[in-house]
This record gives structure tokens, sequence and C-alpha cells, in this order.
């Protein structure tokens, strides 16, 4: 349905020439899309998803929304087994299968890195699936962090069809590797507020 919006990434006009990596990229949460989104670096537009609550202005632990607000991307975390690369300017480390993300607000290590198993709350980062062969670690809710202000908010692939997150931002596999390819080494993400929803008022008869 929401994957006939956009084919791949495509070209919009060319701005001022500007011989340095593009540092911020823009996320437009696109209206009456609920978790879909248009993202947007340098003259490049491509289509993302969104969590399964779309943008949310507050964002709270599990409630299925992509903060709105300015998310720095700090590291890559790549499956080498399956990825070699990306070309990129983004720093990067190998996912081993012991790695993992806590996401309980009652421990101390919440939104930080771990080594499973842990008797926290904790994600796996190394999967069965594809979702997370490549993983953008945002600095979201990093420096301070907050309990129940959300954990593991990532970039990473997304499924068919573009299909709603838990909260992170997701992109098809070419994509998201020319976006990496493409975006200098410590990138902003903008995450624009949903649009609003303009109610028609009813005409009453005279």
């Amino acid at each position: 349905m929401y994957a006939k919006l956009f084919t791949s990434a495509t070209k919009i006009k060319p701005a001022a020439q500007n011989t340095s990596p593009p540092s911020r990229i823009i996320v437009l949460p696109l209206p009456a899309r609920g978790h879909i989104a248009r993202l947007r670096i340098g003259t490049m537009e491509m289509p993302c998803a969104l969590g399964r609550s779309g943008a949310v202005i507050i964002k709270r632990e599990g409630d299925g929304g992509t903060p709105v607000g300015r998310m720095q991307l700090l590291k890559l975390w790549v499956r080498r087994d399956r990825l070699p690369g990306p070309a990129s300017a983004v720093p990067s480390r190998p996912i081993g299968r012991r790695d993992g993300w806590c996401d309980d607000p009652r421990d101390g290590r919440y939104n930080r890195p771990v080594r499973l198993p842990v008797t926290a709350s904790a994600e796996a980062l190394w999967r069965q699936d594809r979702l997370y062969d490549v993983v953008g670690i945002f600095d979201w809710n990093r420096r301070p962090r907050i309990r129940h202000r959300g954990s593991a908010i990532f970039l990473h692939l997304c499924r068919p069809g573009l299909q709603a997150t838990e909260g992170c931002i997701a992109l098809r596999r070419g994509d998201l590797l020319r976006l990496l390819a493409v975006c200098g080494p410590r990138p902003v993400f903008d995450v624009a507020p949903p649009p609003r929803r303009i109610r028609r008022q009813r005409v009453g008869k005279i």
C-alpha cells in the first residue's frame, strides 16, 4: 500500500552547491498516513517508516511513537557476517551475538548497551531477520537518561511494505545504504511534528 508512494530514493530541486556532506536530515510525517514519513537529505528524498503511533511530541517508553525533535546519529552497529561496510562517514562497529540494549526503566543500565543475558528486560541486537543488519544509534535520551522517556530509538532496515516500527526510523535497504553513503559523520535527524488535521465545518441550511 505505502510502497507505491515512492519507488526508491528520488531527486528533488537542487539546492545551492555545497562541497561538504549534508549533516541535516529532515523527517516529515505525511498527512493521514500514520507511520509513513518523507525523509529528505540534500537533494535526495525517500520514504521511511516511523513508530506505530507516528511522530509523538511527548515520548514515553512503550508508546510506539517516534520522538519529535532533533536526534544525532552517533554510531552504526553492523552485522559484518551479512553486510560488508557499509560505505559511510559515520563511525561503525560490528554486532556480536551477545549484544543487547536495555529497555527496562527500573534498571540502572536503561537505554544503554548490555551484554546478554541480563536479568533486566533487554532487546537482542543479533537477530534472525534482517532488520538490524545495520543499526544507527541515536542520542535520544542518552545524556541525561530519564526513566520512561524512551529507549532503543534506532535507525534500521524496514519490514516489507514499510510496516510500522516500535518507535525507530526504518528505511528500505537500498535507501538506507544511499543515505549513509552521502551523509556526514555526525548527521542530525530533525523529526517534524505530525501535520494537523483540518476539520471541515458543515455549512448549515439558511
